[in-house]
């Protein structure tokens, strides 16, 4: 059956599961309500010596259970961009880090095919103690890399870090703006299907920013798949195709990224006036 029947099939009764089925094929990343919870304790225990007292005592408080996500649904289709709009707190990072296999979801399920980079928290996963090139290889098996193809990329990703005779200092010496260009150069290395961003397009310098900026556009313009965190409305705007909104873990609105945007905006507006 051709595509244009499947189509057309969707105004005949009973064909909806063939239309269904179409649609399935280009999903890339399916939230199947999901929800995240964390324990925290709001015990302030200053000493080794106070905490061993107040367990043998058991005054300690009862860790308590945060919601950070709560039942979210969303699906993602092969070369869309999608913005995830929300105040601080609302759950965007959280959820982006599911989605990169950062966090196990408390419940809920998860699909996604393709390969996925991640540029969260650029460099806060490498060993301070060990150098550039050992974090390239500990990086990149994070990231699943084979080591000959890490052996064979090694250049590459020392000249796009620009860190020259640094990569062999241990990382505890470079700045955060440093660990942010390694971590980048060894994120974006690989050719994604799904490229998730976390505000990160201002990674060092200005000479290195304009550098990433054009890469990721690079990845966009080949049709990668883009999730997207930011706090920017008009790069959102700029960027992105579909959007959704979360506030406070839940769900808000999907849809298309103007119409979010402005949902979005017009609420704010009228938190701050009340």
């Amino acid at each position: 059956m051709g595509i244009f029947n499947k189509i057309k099939n969707i105004f005949n009764p009973g064909a909806n599961k063939d239309y269904a089925n179409l649609l399935d094929e280009d999903v890339v990343v399916n939230v199947e309500h999901i929800s995240m919870e964390f324990k925290i304790t709001r015990d302030k225990i200053d000493t080794l010596k106070e905490y061993v007292i107040r367990t043998l005592k058991r005054s300690k408080k009862e860790k308590e259970k945060v919601r950070v996500l709560d039942d979210i649904s969303f699906k993602v289709y092969k070369g869309d961009k999608l913005g995830i709009l929300g105040f601080n707190g609302a759950g965007k990072s959280t959820l982006l880090k599911i989605l990169a296999g950062v966090y196990e979801p408390t419940s809920g399920n998860i699909q996604i095919k393709g390969k996925v980079a991640p540029l969260l928290e650029l460099g806060a996963g490498f060993d301070k103690n060990y150098t550039g090139k050992n974090n390239i290889y500990l990086n990149g098996a994070f990231l699943s890399m084979e080591k000959h193809f890490l052996d064979e990329k090694f250049e590459e990703i020392v000249e796009f870090s620009e860190l020259g005779e640094y990569i062999n200092y241990p990382v505890k010496n470079y700045s955060s703006g440093m660990r942010a260009k390694l971590g980048f150069s060894i994120a974006t290395l690989v050719e994604p299907d799904i490229l998730i961003v976390d505000e990160i397009l201002s990674v060092g310098d200005i000479k290195f920013r304009k550098k990433s900026s054009e890469k990721i556009n690079e990845m966009m313009a080949e049709g990668v798949t883009v999730l997207l965190v930011s706090h920017s409305i008009s790069q959102i705007r700029k960027i992105c195709d579909k959007c959704i909104w979360i506030d406070n873990g839940k769900l808000v609105m999907e849809g298309e990224v103007n119409e979010v945007c402005d949902a979005y905006i017009a609420n704010a507006i009228r938190e701050k006036n009340n």
